[in-house]
């Protein structure tokens, strides 16, 4: 199963044709279908609609139509209807010339200081009439399935780029936590040794010189409480194990945006822990590079369905 992202774009078109006016006069206009599909990240599926008036109706059928296909993301549908005759002018029948000239000297008694219908606003008119006439029923929801499946292709594009950073980011995660893994070792080494000098100069004991069994049982003492302290074997074993599921995750696919932003705060829960504990410059470097891909990959999860 694909990853799929929130974020993508689709758009189809359909025309047809129509005919109109009397026999001898009967101009052929084609009027063309446009419908846009636009969609970013969102917490949860938000649908909103741009129709024009004569489509509206149709509103509650497009909404079913991607209920069913789309889960989440800010989804916005646009569609348009752009009306081209023989010229780029329709022309109004005299039908629509005698009611709007009736309109006008109707509205003329009641104001009789409204201006007078211009050619431009008859000419506007006449094209809306003209492709109100149109019947779309047998068009939109078809076209609605084609930029859905062309949407749905882009999403599903853009999220297997997506899967391919991830995946990236996790092995690096990987790579990092691994180098993480023998420094503590060597630090508490570092710090026993560093103890047993110490309590040596605090004895005034000369070179060649042992110490006292309590003095090497007291820097035992705090080399081991020193360990316990830096520790961070268990937050490497989460890290591991959260890497394990996000990678699953990603390799099953489906809608795992939610799962995946979790597992993210997870991580990042335990490379601060990880610096918080830090007490070499090498084990901070690693806990910052961590926390950088963690960030880069919970901007990415952020746009995955």
């Amino acid at each position: 199963m694909s990853v799929y992202s929130m974020t993508g774009f689709a758009s189809a078109q359909h025309s047809n044709s129509h005919s109109s006016g009397a026999v001898e006069t009967k101009q052929t206009s084609t009027a063309q279908l446009g419908l846009e599909i636009r969609s970013v990240n969102s917490r949860f599926l938000d649908l909103s609609f741009r129709l024009p008036e004569d489509l509206r109706q149709w509103e509650p059928a497009l909404r079913e139509l991607l209920v069913a296909r789309l889960k989440r993301g800010k989804v916005e549908v646009r569609a348009s209807v752009e009306v081209h005759g023989a010229s780029s002018i329709g022309e109004p029948s005299p039908k629509l010339l005698q009611r709007l000239n009736a309109l006008q000297d109707n509205v003329k008694v009641w104001l009789p200081q409204a201006p007078g219908l211009s050619v431009a606003e008859v000419l506007r008119l006449a094209a809306d009439e003209q492709s109100s006439v149109r019947d779309w029923s047998e068009d939109l929801l078809p076209l609605a399935q084609t930029a859905l499946t062309a949407l749905l292709a882009a999403r599903a594009r853009e999220g297997e780029r997506l899967a391919t950073m991830l995946l990236e980011h996790i092995k690096q995660l990987r790579l990092l936590a691994a180098q993480a893994v023998p420094l503590v070792p060597q630090l508490v080494a570092q710090q026993r040794q560093r103890f047993m000098e110490r309590w040596a100069e605090a004895m005034a004991l000369g070179a060649g010189a042992t110490l006292p069994e309590s003095a090497q049982d007291r820097a035992l003492t705090e080399a081991t409480a020193f360990a316990i302290r830096i520790d961070v074997a268990e937050e490497i074993t989460r890290l591991n194990s959260h890497l394990d599921e996000l990678e699953r995750l990603i390799t099953k696919g489906g809608e795992i945006g939610k799962r995946l932003d979790f597992l993210i705060q997870e991580l990042h829960r335990e490379a601060n822990t990880m610096g918080s504990k830090s007490a070499a410059l090498a084990l901070t470097h690693i806990s910052v590079d961590m926390k950088v891909l963690i960030e880069q990959m919970r901007e990415q999860v952020q746009n995955i369905e």
